[in-house]
């Protein structure tokens, strides 16, 4: 009875045995799934993209920054040098042309001794004085003149301003850099200068001409005295008196 009951179940773990086996496969074939190292490697995957995209944002930026470089470095194309110094050159043109007494201080002091002397000699004949008054009085108009014609010639350079003025406004406005932007700036602080510096010039010219005209009204009444002193004399000759 035992030893039928013992090979019953012999036979029995026989047959279970079997189809385990049919199932069981060898190690090698087996695919094995680590969740902890694939999240590892996702998480590197991810560091290296965000690696590659900060250097391309980088190289954008520098990129950027090389553009901007060049458009702050790029040169004005226009100058205006020419016209403001040709204005200038126009009026001390006229400045050279001025006769009468002269704007250069050692030909001034030898022009002035001669025509507005500090006394008059005895022996100096009416007519001489007359001519002397003559020629201060032509001198004195030279001058008006002279300021008249300074002040055409910077009306004339004003109305050639406001288009330069304009143009140059324009171009600071529109500038791409700041190197552009700097160099227009420039050349309406040049501008300005020009316009002060005819000013300038326009005073001295008035007002050489006003001096002088001063000048030769006091040296006219100092000549007609001496001549009216000479001419009336000591009164000895007129026994009467």
């Amino acid at each position: 009875m035992m030893r039928r009951r013992f090979l019953s179940g012999l036979i029995t773990l026989s047959l279970m045995a079997k189809p385990m086996a049919d199932y069981v496969q060898p190690a090698y074939a087996l695919i094995v799934f680590d969740p902890s190292n694939y999240t590892q490697n996702v998480l590197t995957a991810a560091r290296s993209l965000e690696q590659i995209n900060n250097q391309i944002q980088s190289l954008q930026n520098q990129a950027t920054m090389l553009q901007n470089m060049a458009r702050n470095l790029q040169r004005l194309d226009f100058s205006s040098v020419g016209q403001l110094t040709g204005s200038l050159q126009r009026i001390d043109g006229l400045m050279d042309q001025a006769s009468g007494l002269s704007f250069d201080l050692g030909k001034l002091q030898d022009q002035w001794r001669n025509q507005y002397p500090e006394s008059y000699d005895a022996t100096i004949k009416v007519s001489d004085v007359a001519s002397a008054a003559r020629e201060r009085w032509q001198s004195a108009m030279q001058a008006f003149r002279q300021t008249m014609g300074v002040q055409s010639q910077i009306l004339d350079n004003v109305r050639g301003d406001r288009d330069l003025l304009a143009d140059l406004v324009n171009r600071s406005q529109g500038a791409a850099g700041a190197l552009e932007a700097s160099q227009a700036t420039n050349q309406l602080i040049a501008l300005s200068t020009k316009q002060q510096m005819q000013i300038q010039t326009l005073l001295a010219t008035q007002f050489r001409a006003e001096a002088e005209d001063a000048a030769r009204k006091a040296q006219s009444e100092e000549a007609a005295r001496q001549t009216t002193k000479r001419f009336l004399g000591t009164g000895t000759a007129y026994p009467g008196n």
